[in-house]
């Protein structure tokens, strides 16, 4: 397991060096988390924060961090600021776990408003993206098999499932992933959940409803 967590983390840092972007450091951050590099974690995920500042589960992973770091204020006002990006975003779970996270800091929770998606007609060929909180264009039918699919294409637009494309290759090229070997395929499905903030308690929960209607 710990090798495992190393070889991960090697190639999270030389994806960072080649590809600085949010989700990069995300990821490094999250495996140095793992290794119980505490330090590094915090650091990287700030980064990551740094070049997307929308990325819900950095701001939560963050916070986590830092309260076992013993860095509470610091670890208060992240997740504050994490909770009130994750409810505008409508990320749900990572919204949930900042909120309980702040009650054991024994800190208010945030009180917003969800905005409102912006008045555009909105029919079979579009969509409100979750991602962006804009209207979209509707994928033509969802982009894989299975409940996670559906959750895809019930809840992002075609425009925001190409700009994944285009980043998963970067996580094809740099991770060496080969489709033909299972765990390369979940770990493709993770980091493809990670950037799109999707947990796999909504895509259950998001099935179940569909299956009793």
């Amino acid at each position: 397991m710990a090798e495992d967590v190393n070889q991960r983390i090697e190639q999270w840092e030389k994806m960072t060096r080649e590809v600085p972007d949010g989700m990069a450091f995300f990821s490094l951050g999250n495996a140095y988390r793992e290794a119980g590099r505490y330090e590094d974690a915090a650091t990287a995920l700030g980064e990551a924060l740094r070049h997307d500042e929308n990325l819900s589960r950095g701001y939560q992973l963050l916070g986590q961090v830092l309260i076992l770091l013993e860095r509470q204020e610091e670890a208060g006002k992240v997740l504050t600021q994490g909770y009130t990006v994750a409810a505008g975003r409508g990320d749900v779970m990572p919204q949930r776990a900042m909120e309980s996270l702040l009650e054991k800091l024994e800190l208010p929770v945030p009180r917003v408003e969800t905005p409102k998606p912006a008045a555009a007609p909105v029919g079979a060929d579009s969509v409100i993206d979750r991602r962006t909180g804009q209207p979209g264009s509707r994928m033509a039918g969802p982009p894989m098999r299975g409940p996670l699919g559906t959750f895809i294409f019930d809840h992002f637009s075609q425009e925001t499932w190409g700009a994944w494309i285009a980043q998963g290759t970067k996580v094809i090229n740099e991770l060496r992933l080969d489709f033909s070997d299972q765990e390369h395929q979940k770990v493709y499905d993770v980091q493809m959940m990670e950037w799109l903030g999707i947990s796999q308690e909504e895509v259950d929960e998001h099935a179940k409803k569909a299956g009793e209607k």
